[in-house]
Parts: structure tokens; C-alpha cells; sequence
């Protein structure tokens, strides 16, 4: 799919009428082509997910038609894999787009229908979304969890957790969705240069909190909102980082104007077509007569984007999160760098399901979501800071943060949208 960008000081989303069409035609070609391999790997016979009005399963929107907003009543997707592929099925009181129909509401009880289906494809293993360590897999509530057990009767004793699954399911992407990732991500690219210049920044007027809003409402005007309120920090000569466990983060208040000689990092996605980006861009405000950065901070923009290709090149198919965040990290030893980094799988979700690269607040590992593999044919944040000081402030340390996208594929990474190639400048008033 190709998105059309008319003019790149304001690109337009696809219209959602073509949005829902390219998202139901994206369902149809995930339930066909991926998700009979995803419950083989992950050794399900029947994927049972269950959602009521009002209290979703947060994998329940990445099965339902574009149109359908959230479950109606109860909504019970039951999907079958036999030697045929996968076989969908909605129990719910009205039709589902793709799947099959399994009850209507003169059919008597909905939960006997479900236990009918069962019954027929006779599986060896059911798959419920239940998670003690994957929030996005532990969709199904108590309720509905005992519900469905007690409906079940002793095919309840082949429930088994798909957290597995949902993972495949949440972290894969067609490479359809990968190229509309590259687009949004050009566009989120867009939104954030036009925020670090004279269109968003006054010195001396505009504060932090100001940015953060323009790009809220700079993205919601655009028709493509933000999954999570942007955000933006500021670092100045004078202004020391604060220590917040073992990491010192900026320090500078939120209502406070920037100034010149400021070093300005804003932090924003967007979502569309079901799709959400995250991206970092830094911009150093001129001092009248600056023309470019002091060398300070080219250099600390310098060894930001070192690590990022140190990461970019840890990241493999068959590692776990954690033996990335290792082999990054002593990459970065050996070439004398001070890092953190807290890379994540984004896509459907901005902190998405599958392997967490470290936390800001996790260096050594991350138990659970770290343990994970990583595989083809997902897309990451690529999130990370640097840590340096600044001989023209004073030797005062500095962080700083870069986040690009990148998609992961047998033969390495490669990045998304256009990533950040030099430290951005914002011209004195």
C-alpha cells in the first residue's frame, strides 16, 4: 500500500472509509497467511478470545473489523486450526465481518454454542488469554474466565495460556503494515521538525508544556492523534541533570521558556490505520551569531547515534531481548560510550507485545518480557540515551536521547521513516 504524501509541510492520513477497507483486507490476509503458522508455534489448536462491552481484551480489537469499535454485548471469537488453516468463528449476537456465525440469539444459550464448537473441532489444546507476566495477553476477566469453564465442562481441562500467541499475533506485521509504518513514521518525522522550528518555538516564550500541546493538537489536527500525551524535555548550561534511581534524567521544569543555547528533545506517536509510531527528535537552539552547535554537543550527538548502530546491529533474529540489551551494552563498553538503553517492540501498540530490549530503569535485564525471542518480521523502537558532558557548559553532564523505528528481518534491522541524521538547529529570534 502506498500512501500518498501531497505535501510534506501537511500530509493527510487516508480518508478512514479507505483506512477501514485497507484494515479489514489486512484481517482477512493475517488470518489466512499468519496466524495458522503463529498457533502451530505456539502449539494451539483452538484460540478462544472473549470480550465484553466496556471491558475489552486489548487483542480483541486486532480481530475485529475496522467498523466494529469495540466488543457489542459479549463478543466470543473462536478460531479453529485445522489442516484446512484457520477457521474463524463469532459467537455474538450479531454478524462479524470475516468470521463464520455461531449462535444468534434464538439459538438458545451463547455459552452452550461455544461449548458446540468445541465439541466439533475437538482440540488438544485451548488457548485462553490469560498472562501473569504479559498485560496484553491477560485480557480475559475473572467473570468471563469462569464463564467459560464452567460452559466448557471437561474440555475446560485442555485451557491452556496463549500468551505465545497474542504475542506472534500482536508483534508480527504483513509487509503491507511495515511500508504503512514507514509512512506514518515519515509523518510523525514531519510533525516533530515542524515543532523544533520558529513554527512551534519562540525563545524566551514558549515552554515546554507549550510544545507538548502544539504537538498534541498539531497531530489530532492532522487526523492522526497521539497514542500518549508528547513529551518534552530541556537541558541547559547551569540546570544539572537529577538523579532518579540510578539514572539522572533533565531537570528543567515544564514552565519553564526555552532560551538559546537550550538543547530541546520532544517525544511523540501517532496512530492510524490501526498502527502507532514513537519517535524522539533533539534540536539545539542558536545563540545570536551561532550558526551551528558548540562541539559538545555534536559529539554527544555523535556517540547517540554510535550506540543506536551499536543496537541496531545487536538486534538478531533468535536472541532474547536481554542478550541484545548485553551485546549492546558491551559494544559500548569497548568503545568507551555511557548508555542506557530501552528499546521496544511498537506497532499496534506503542509499548508493544514481544521482547523488551532493557528499561531506562532495567540495565541488567528484564525478567519475562526480556526472556523473549525476537523474530522476523516485527518493528521496534529503537530507544536509547547517552550520557557525556559538555566541555562549554562547564564539564556539566548531559543525556541524550534518540528513538527511531526499525523493522527486523533475517538479514538485520533497517530502519523506518527518516531517521534523524544530525543534531537539528532552531534559529535565534
Amino acid at each position: 500500500m502506498t500512501l500518498v504524501v501531497p505535501d510534506p509541510t501537511r500530509t493527510v492520513p487516508l480518508p478512514l472509509r479507505q483506512q477501514a477497507d485497507v484494515r479489514d483486507r489486512w484481517l482477512t490476509q493475517r488470518l489466512l497467511d499468519l496466524l495458522p503458522g503463529l498457533m502451530d508455534r505456539a502449539g494451539i489448536d483452538l484460540w478462544v478470545v472473549v470480550g465484553r462491552e466496556n471491558n475489552e481484551d486489548p487483542v480483541l480489537a486486532t480481530l475485529l473489523p475496522a467498523a466494529w469499535l469495540s466488543a457489542r454485548r459479549r463478543t466470543v471469537l473462536v478460531l479453529h486450526r485445522s489442516d484446512d488453516g484457520v477457521t474463524p468463528v463469532a459467537v455474538s449476537r450479531y454478524p462479524v465481518g470475516q468470521y463464520l456465525p455461531g449462535w444468534s440469539p434464538g439459538e438458545g444459550d451463547q455459552w452452550a454454542a461455544v461449548r458446540r464448537i468445541v465439541e466439533q473441532a475437538a482440540p488438544r489444546r485451548i488457548g485462553i488469554d490469560v498472562s501473569a507476566s504479559c498485560a496484553l495477553a491477560d485480557g480475559l476477566s475473572v467473570t468471563e474466565h469462569r464463564a467459560l469453564t464452567d460452559a466448557l465442562g471437561p474440555w475446560a481441562e485442555r485451557l491452556v495460556p496463549a500468551e505465545d500467541l497474542v504475542v506472534g499475533w500482536l508483534e508480527t506485521r504483513l509487509p503491507e503494515e511495515v511500508a504503512a509504518l514507514d509512512a506514518l513514521n515519515r509523518l510523525t518525522d514531519d510533525v516533530l521538525a515542524r515543532a523544533l522550528s520558529p513554527a512551534a518555538v519562540t525563545p524566551g516564550t514558549t515552554t515546554a508544556a507549550d510544545l507538548a500541546w502544539w504537538l498534541h493538537q498539531e497531530l489530532a489536527d492532522r487526523g492522526v492523534p497521539p497514542w500518549f500525551h508528547p513529551g518534552v524535555t530541556v537541558q541547559r548550561a547551569g540546570v544539572r541533570l537529577r538523579g532518579h534511581g540510578d539514572v539522572a534524567l533533565p531537570a528543567l521544569p515544564q514552565d519553564a521558556a526555552v532560551e538559546p543555547g537550550d538543547l530541546v528533545t520532544c517525544d511523540a506517536g501517532l496512530a492510524s490505520l490501526g498502527l502507532v509510531t514513537d519517535l524522539q527528535r533533539s534540536a539545539y537552539l542558536l545563540r545570536p551569531g551561532e550558526s551551528a552547535p558548540p562541539p559538545g554537543l555534536q559529539a554527544a550527538w555523535t556517540a547517540a547515534t554510535r550506540m543506536r548502530a551499536l543496537t541496531a546491529e545487536a538486534m538478531a533474529v533468535g536472541r532474547t531481548g536481554n542478550e541484545v540489551l548485553a551485546a549492546a551494552r558491551a559494544s559500548a563498553d569497548a568503545e568507551g560510550l555511557t548508555a542506557e538503553v530501552y528499546s521496544h517492540p511498537v506497532g499496534v501498540h506503542g509499548h508493544g507485545a514481544g521482547p523488551a530490549i532493557g528499561r531506562w530503569d532495567a540495565q541488567r535485564g528484564v525478567r519475562g518480557d526480556g526472556d523473549r525471542v525476537l523474530h522476523p518480521d516485527t518493528v521496534y523502537a529503537l530507544e536509547l540515551a547517552v550520557r557525556t558532558t559538555v566541555p562549554e557548559w562547564g564539564g556539566q553532564a548531559l543525556r541524550l536521547a534518540v528513538e527511531e523505528a526499525v523493522v527486523l528481518t533475517p538479514a538485520g534491522t533497517s530502519f523506518l521513516g527518516c531517521p534523524q541524521r544530525e543534531l537539528w538547529t532552531v534559529p535565534a529570534a
